[in-house]
């Protein structure tokens, strides 16, 4: 494909990030936006200027001929949307989490392989300039074979506002889990090479939020933490815990940790903020190491920018569907097992 590619944006909430990026791209041209709510849709064109928007993005499809749309909607909408998208002829770069479900996730790929077109998920920590220096030295080989990880993104206290979709399953799926842990799950599965999983085991709680919503009269059916363990069938195991609520120190609390054969790891998040630091842990000939790369590290592409070439040059993306698909399965696993109190077989 040559030439500039035309671009749509759905939803005027984290789908203005999708357009801060679009527009730093010489590549493309952001043509048509899209949100059901007319005030965010009037505020999004005035302050970017995009040319023609629209009250249904089922409309900016049929008339605004694009190759690329970027989905940043609640995610109960992510897969008729996307669908829809690849149907029209359009390139699809969603939101995470990927879909509600995995038989939805399936949906859309299945879709997107009828269509001939891609899907991709906006995981964003693995755009990280950080995060990808440290796939670099997993890749190589720097700590050998991982057997062990632990991810967790925990808050003291950010519940969503009540009566918001975030806190309503129909809309949203879960809560803390599918929110904020399908980002370090993901994360660390990418570090890890996707290995195969075998069987999962999971517990969700809502004892705070519930408790802050009803003191203000308001809906909450999700969960404000979650905790999954995963096995793999090469052997290895990983803890995941995702919170919006929780007795803490930290504010906001963020880590992955990987140990392998010849080394470990931990990226974590600075004074309680979105920095990050890495230390690498080795040993040779009995002499422990520590090492903690430091910037400048090499520039990294931002997803949008990241999707745009791959497009552009006919070349593989990361964070395809189908590793949407995994991180879903494991996600509706843990959920699952938490539901019944039994281990979940995959």
């Amino acid at each position: 494909m040559s030439g500039a590619l035309r671009i749509g944006v759905v939803g005027g909430g984290w789908g203005r990030a999708h357009i801060d990026n679009y527009l730093a791209n010489k590549n493309v041209r952001l043509v048509a936006f899209a949100d059901t709510d007319a005030k965010r849709r009037e505020d999004t064109v005035s302050k970017y200027g995009i040319p023609k928007s629209y009250s249904s993005a089922e409309e900016m499809y049929e008339k605004a001929k694009l190759d690329v749309v970027s989905i940043a909607t609640p995610n109960k909408f992510h897969m008729p949307l996307t669908i829809a998208a690849l149907k029209a002829g359009c390139h699809v770069l969603c939101e995470k989490p990927m879909a509600m479900n995995a038989r939805e996730a399936q949906e859309m790929l299945e879709s997107a392989e009828k269509a001939n077109r891609r899907v991709m998920i906006n995981f964003g920590f693995r755009f990280n300039p950080q995060s990808q220096a440290l796939k670099k030295a997993v890749d190589r080989g720097t700590i050998g074979d991982i057997y062990f990880g632990r991810s967790v993104w925990l808050r003291r206290r950010n519940l969503p506002g009540f009566g918001g979709w975030f806190g309503r399953k129909e809309i949203s799926g879960g809560g803390a889990l599918i929110d904020l842990g399908v980002h370090r799950l993901d994360l660390a599965l990418w570090l890890m090479g996707f290995p195969e999983p075998a069987c999962v085991m999971g517990s969700t709680y809502n004892y705070l939020g519930t408790e802050a919503a009803r003191e203000e009269g308001k809906s909450f059916d999700v969960e404000d933490f979650a905790a999954g363990f995963v096995k793999f069938k090469n052997g290895a195991t990983l803890e995941i815990e995702a919170s919006w609520a929780g007795h803490i120190r930290e504010r906001e609390l963020m880590h992955t940790r990987l140990l392998g054969t010849r080394g470990g790891f931990l990226q974590r998040n600075l004074n309680e903020g979105y920095e990050f630091v890495s230390e690498i842990f080795t040993e040779e000939d009995g002499v422990h190491y520590n090492m903690t790369p430091a910037p400048p590290y090499p520039p990294a592409p931002n997803a949008m920018e990241h999707f745009v070439e791959s497009i552009l040059n006919d070349t593989p993306h990361t964070a395809t569907g189908e590793e949407g698909l995994i991180v879903m399965q494991l996600l509706d696993a843990i959920y699952e097992s938490a539901t019944t109190g039994q281990p979940v077989k995959l």
